[in-house]
């Protein structure tokens, strides 16, 4: 386990019973954890990458193929719990190549809302910026500081001038994100929506594997 490999030991199966690991994005953590407790899925560990590697797509296919081999001794099986999420396709082709599953969609904006219905509004809603209940805890690291409006706010029309709307997709109910959410929207400038997803695809993926 390197340093930036964030091991969460979720599962309590007993020894020489299979345990399923689920690998998965950082941004993840927090809903994953609280679908495996909130279930009782002992059998089901967690292994997180870096949220960070969202701001370099190209590098996720390799660090994946590096934890899926580190891991996989282990495990009687690995789920891969990321979407495309702008590999373009890269992802998927390592993945089956290493023999193991992936979550489906394009990211995860799709598979919280379903992928089905986030696809269905895509052309109503291309002008959206989307966040998720973990973006919105980390839009200063995740969002301002990336694109320098920490340091440059002048930058924001230029950036967020071809938006309408910034959409709050919200996985759990809590007042106070809701608020930070829309707080968000104003600091960009755009109208705000909040849209109650749950856990989504993510639920149902995770309850197959």
């Amino acid at each position: 386990m390197t340093p930036d490999d964030i091991l969460t030991r979720k599962g309590r199966a007993p020894e020489g019973r299979g345990k399923v690991l689920a690998l998965a994005c950082g941004a993840l953590a927090r809903e994953i954890g609280a679908l495996i407790e909130a279930n009782g899925w002992d059998h089901l560990d967690l292994a997180c990458l870096p949220a960070i590697l969202h701001n370099t797509p190209d590098a996720i296919p390799a660090r994946v193929e590096e934890a899926v081999l580190r891991h996989r001794a282990a495990y009687a099986r690995i789920f891969v719990v990321y979407a495309d999420c702008g590999t373009g396709g890269r992802l998927r082709a390592t993945c089956d190549r290493l023999g193991v599953e992936m979550i489906e969609g394009p990211h995860c904006y799709a598979f919280f809302e379903g992928t089905d219905s986030f696809l269905a509004r895509a052309e109503d809603e291309f002008r959206a910026f989307y966040l998720t209940d973990f973006l919105t805890r980390q839009f200063e690291a995740f969002v301002i500081a990336p694109l320098g409006l920490d340091r440059h706010p002048e930058l924001r029309d230029m950036y967020f001038g071809h938006y309408k709307k910034l959409v709050y997709q919200a996985q759990t109910d809590d007042a106070a994100l809701t608020e930070k959410a829309r707080a968000c929207a104003d600091r960009l400038g755009l109208a705000f929506e909040r849209r109650f997803t749950g856990y989504g695809d993510l639920a149902r993926a995770l309850a197959r594997a």
